[in-house]
């Protein structure tokens, strides 16, 4: 350790070094010492000095460390030494030195900390080995290593996330690495692992099948029951963080959950009488809540509208069926569940029901536990007409609603019975009250709530349009009663009316008449309907106002085109007339048009669900949307000037259509031949990639070959004296590297001049062994000896002498054995790694054989789809003659609607080829895709071959055996260059 004392400058006579100096003194002991005690207790220091001297390590030594966990990783104190010293430069933790240490200053601290971190992480990054080196640490199980590694890996995952999923994606079996962290005994390293994976999985499709794929789900809901389940700390919420990453928008992880049964395993979670706080106060503790919400997320992932319809079904019946929906309505109706996940509960299960048949008549059938008990839907509705519940609880009960409606005929009769004079039970609060109540009420979001609620009960259901006329309603002492359409219409030209209450009453007229002519007949009836819309909007009002005017323009139109004529006060021709004088048609229009381009409209059409950040701003709902998107050119047409100015319109919309159709199929022409430009382009960057490749092989190993021997060399002079601490291996110039590469090349073949000449003199020992033993005898080697002056040696010595010669040329020949199976190893080894390449070049082979006969069969498609053009031309040829036809027909007056009809039918074809031509190019261009990411994994795996090839050439060459093409296998050569001119001929 005296070296340590001295470079952290102990010396009392010299001066102190600076924090920089003192970290280039230790890189360099790291670098030049020869003893791994000396290394560690260099890289000890440099841990100690990362915190302080942060940018002084990083920017000096992160090669160095890296080197380290390389060569003496086998270590595991220095190895994690330097992982931490790594974790400590990349992502340190701000700590506050004192009491008075302020929030500003931690700020900004914590915002240096960020902006240095990001620089280290893009310079650790640049080298994408650093990332395979740092999975290949993750397999130690070593804590001390294994747990700052995941810590490591964890920083760069969550400042550079998608460039180390890149990385991660392309390392053999590294998915599968993080995943073993999973099944770690020690829970401080699962843990860790469940959030570096949680981080990992953000984002990327990918990743997330891998994961799932790796047994996942069963190890994440394992760990979910063994820590406690709803009552589980936070590694049960980092266990459903994951859990939600691999489901939600992964309609493949969500099928392979449904179909590995894992569905059925989530009920345990939901089970009431453990969910249920036994305790006196019978709170939910934070991190409870916390758990129930991200559980019942995971849930709504499975049923979530956006999915695709046949995976949402179902998932929605096995809910049903494997008893989840019925603890979830359990939930639903249990008292003392807070307000955010009662909240969640009811959208979870308004998901759970929506649209499935099944599902829906199960959930009507549910009451609540009161005395005498109450259907669900009842209790819901009661706390959505409640101005005292939280916002967003009514706005998740008026969703339920909906989703209960959603395409449930029986449910709408179920509602709207309520509501009708024959069948209202009056002993009890329902439904049909509890929605008129919340009609006429003093709450603007009441109204609102309830109009839309009646709105879908009322959707695409004429029959029930129709019965909601019948319902009367007694607006006082003495007074007739009025029908519940007549007084919406009372509500709504009353000056004091609120704006939200306003718009709500509009959608539920517009859904209540629309394609109902009964309604608008009875609509009609009260004269002062129509003028008191028109007056609405020929108003000038500001622009807080144009929603509702357009509104009240939608209403009006529905009027006009769904008028039977029967009210002779109000005609479609009057009605006509009346909106060009009051209002003018270009107004209307315009009017009209503010609904859509308003921005509640589009907030309202994006999903399902009600999702507003206050009351103010519930104005429209996404059935709503739908249904105006849907009238609103029928209604433009209703309205025009007169029938010439409709058809000549619907000429002009067609001929608009055929133009548009043209353009269409002229797109698709360029891009059909775009796909064929880009095929050829591929396949000569495929031959230029590989040709690339090849080359940077080449030089790859040809830099390792120098830095080995250059290695070598510095390795002999280290036996000699120390090295200079200046002296840096990498900044040699290239005149160096070719002397020294010269000077080992000699050495190299004076060892093997040295090697020859030893094997030659072995052999002529052993001939002369062999003849002194086999002719010579004990008399004979006497007058040998005699002659040669020895007469005074014995046989007794000579035998000796003969024996003590046999045995080292036993341990020659020994020595000479071990060496030639050790270079007979070496060749099976080169041998086997050739069938190897072989093989791969036979895959490569096949699969190229595949991906021509794909690229033939896209062609052939190109030609096909091309004929289809060339036929539809033919056909916009025959449209353009009809359409001129009909126009000259309009001409001369006869106005024969066949020839609309038969227009509108070809348009009708047009169409569907067009929905043919978008998906047959969609699937070619996923298609030369694929083809790109085959091609590109064939290229890594013969580069991996090639790189062993070599290596197991150079230990033999620097054994001295000399490989010729022979034994590389020059059949196989001749095949694979036979194998190329054929590819380059096709």
């Amino acid at each position: 350790m005296s070296w340590l004392r001295s470079v952290l400058g102990s010396n009392e006579a010299s001066a102190q070094p600076s924090g920089a100096e003192t970290v280039a003194r230790l890189c360099d002991r790291v670098q030049s010492s020869t003893l791994l005690d000396d290394r560690r207790d260099a890289v000890r220091a440099l841990k100690s000095l990362s915190k302080k001297f942060r940018l002084e390590v990083g920017t000096q030594c992160m090669d160095v460390l890296l080197g380290v966990l390389q060569t003496d990783r086998n270590d595991s104190e220095i190895a994690s030494y330097a992982v931490e010293t790594l974790l400590n430069v990349i992502a340190p933790i701000v700590e506050e030195e004192d009491e008075e240490f302020q929030q500003v200053d931690v700020e900004a601290k914590e915002r240096e900390n960020r902006v240095l971190s990001e620089q280290f992480i893009d310079i650790f990054l640049k080298k994408t080995d650093n990332v395979s080196l740092l999975l290949s640490l993750l397999e130690e199980y070593e804590f001390r290593v294994r747990w700052p590694a995941i810590r490591l890996m964890t920083a760069l995952i969550n400042f550079r996330s998608s460039q180390v999923q890149q990385s991660i994606l392309v390392s053999p079996m590294g998915v599968s690495k993080l995943m073993d962290l999973l099944s770690d005994s020690r829970e401080v390293i699962r843990n860790d692992g469940l959030l570096l994976l949680t981080g990992l999985t953000k984002g990327n499709a990918n990743i997330q099948k891998i994961v799932a794929f790796e047994n996942a789900f069963d190890l994440l809901l394992r760990i979910i029951m063994e820590e406690g389940a709803s009552d589980g700390g936070i590694v049960v919420e980092d266990c459903l963080m994951l859990l939600l990453n691999l489901l939600k928008k992964n309609s493949s992880n969500q099928t392979f959950f449904k179909e590995g049964s894992f569905v059925q395993r989530l009920s345990p979670f939901f089970d009431l009488q453990t969910m249920i706080p036994q305790n006196q106060d019978g709170t939910w503790s934070t991190q409870k809540v916390q758990n129930v919400h991200f559980m019942l997320q995971v849930v709504r992932s499975l049923v979530s509208p956006n999915n695709p319809q046949q995976a949402t079904s179902g998932c929605q019946k096995l809910i049903h069926s494997c008893g989840l929906l019925k603890q979830l309505c359990g939930i639903l109706m249990a008292s003392g569940v807070p307000a955010d996940i009662l909240t969640e509960t009811i959208n979870t299960v308004s998901e759970v029901i929506r649209g499935c048949k099944v599902n829906q008549d199960f959930f009507a059938a549910v009451n609540a536990p009161s005395s005498p008990p109450r259907p669900a839907i009842v209790v819901l509705l009661m706390s959505m007409v409640n101005e005292k519940q939280p916002f967003i609880l009514r706005c998740a009960v008026l969703y339920c609603f909906q989703c209960f409606l959603y395409k449930n005929d029986v449910g709408q009769e179920q509602i709207i019975s309520t509501l009708l004079p024959a069948t209202a039970d009056v002993s009890a609060v329902t439904a049909g009250q509890l929605l008129c109540g919340g009609l006429f009420s003093q709450d603007p979001l009441s109204n609102w709530c309830a109009s839309i609620a009646l709105s879908h009960a009322l959707k695409d259901n004429n029959v029930q349009k129709e019965q909601l006329l019948r319902v009367q309603l007694a607006t006082g002492m003495g007074q007739a009663p009025v029908s519940l359409l007549q007084q919406c219409a009372n509500i709504l030209s009353q000056p004091t009316v609120k704006f939200q209450t306003k718009v709500g009453l509009l959608i539920l007229l517009s859904s209540w008449l629309a394609g109902c002519q009964l309604a608008v007949t009875h609509f009609l009836l009260n004269p002062a309907n129509i003028p008191f819309l028109t007056a609405q909007v020929a108003e000038t009002t500001d622009e807080h106002e144009s929603l509702g005017q357009g509104l009240c323009a939608f209403l009006l139109g529905i009027c006009v085109n769904f008028n039977d004529n029967s009210n002779s006060s109000f005609t479609k021709d009057s009605m006509k007339q009346l909106i060009e004088k009051r209002i003018g048609l270009e107004a209307f229009v315009e009017k009209l048009d503010m609904v859509s381009k308003h921005e509640m409209y589009t907030l309202a059409a994006q999903k399902p669900q009600l999702r507003f950040t206050s009351a103010d701003s519930m104005m429209l709902d996404y059935e709503f949307t739908a249904l105006f998107k849907q009238l609103e050119g029928v209604v433009m047409r209703a309205v025009g000037e007169n029938e010439d100015l409709e058809t000549k319109k619907s000429i002009e919309d067609h001929d608009g259509i055929v133009t548009q159709y043209k353009d269409i199929i002229r797109e698709q022409d360029m891009e059909l031949g775009n796909l064929r430009t880009k095929n050829t382009d591929l396949e000569k960057e495929q031959r230029k990639a590989e040709a690339l490749l090849g080359e940077q092989a080449q030089q790859i190993q040809q830099l390792k070959d120098q830095y080995a021997l250059i290695k070598a060399q510095q390795g002999v002079q280290a036996g000699q004296g120390d090295i200079p601490n200046s002296m840096d291996p990498t900044g040699l110039n290239q005149e160096a590297d070719a002397e020294k590469t010269a000077q080992l090349e000699a050495t190299i073949e004076e060892l093997r001049n040295q090697t020859a000449a030893m094997t030659t003199q072995l052999l002529e020992k052993e001939s002369r062994i062999e003849k002194l033993t086999n002719d010579l005898t004990i008399s004979d080697a006497k007058a040998v000896l005699s002659s040669s002056e020895m007469e005074n040696i014995s046989s007794d010595e000579l035998k000796t002498r003969l024996e003590e010669t046999q045995m080292e040329n036993e341990k020659l020949r020994t020595a000479l054995t071990e060496l030639n199976e050790d270079m007979r190893g070496k060749r099976q080894e080169l041998e086997r790694l050739t069938e190897e390449e072989r093989f791969s070049r036979t895959s490569f082979a096949e699969t190229k054989s595949d991906l021509e006969s794909k690229l033939l069969q896209t062609e052939t498609n190109c030609a096909s789809f091309s004929a289809e053009n060339e036929r539809l031309k033919s056909a916009n040829q025959d449209l353009e003659s009809s359409l001129r036809e009909a126009q000259n027909s309009q001409q001369g007056g006869s106005g024969d609607a066949e020839e609309v009809n038969k227009l509108k039918e070809v348009i009708s074809r047009l169409e569907q080829k067009k929905d043919s031509l978008e998906s047959e190019c969609k699937k070619l261009k996923e298609e030369v895709e694929k083809v790109g990411k085959e091609q590109d994994d064939l290229l890594v795996l013969l580069t991996d071959t090639d790189a062993k090839k070599d290596k197991y050439k150079e230990k033999l060459q620097e054994l001295g055996q000399a490989i010729s093409d022979d034994d590389l296998g020059d059949e196989e050569g001749e095949d694979w260059e036979e194998e190329e001119d054929d590819d380059e001929a096709s």
